[in-house]
């Protein structure tokens, strides 16, 4: 294997990675619909979650997602 397709697919495992780390945590998988939602929502408490689960039925898919991961 030459070192610029060995180069190509470590970065496709890396960031194939990075998204699967994402989708399972609330704050990467969830800040466009807590920017969307939630923005007013200081942090602490579970405030941010109660404010996602209040919206729940708007949510994108990624974000629901990681929501049940938490529930786990």
């Amino acid at each position: 294997m030459s070192k610029l397709s060995f180069a190509a697919v470590a970065v496709v495992v890396a960031f194939s990675g990075v998204a699967s780390a994402q989708s399972a945590d609330p704050r990467g998988a969830c800040k466009a619909d807590y920017d969307k939602f939630c923005a007013g929502i200081a942090p602490g408490g579970g405030k941010i979650v109660a404010c996602l689960n209040a919206k729940r039925d708007q949510l994108s898919a990624t974000c629901k997602a990681a929501l049940d991961s938490r529930k786990k």
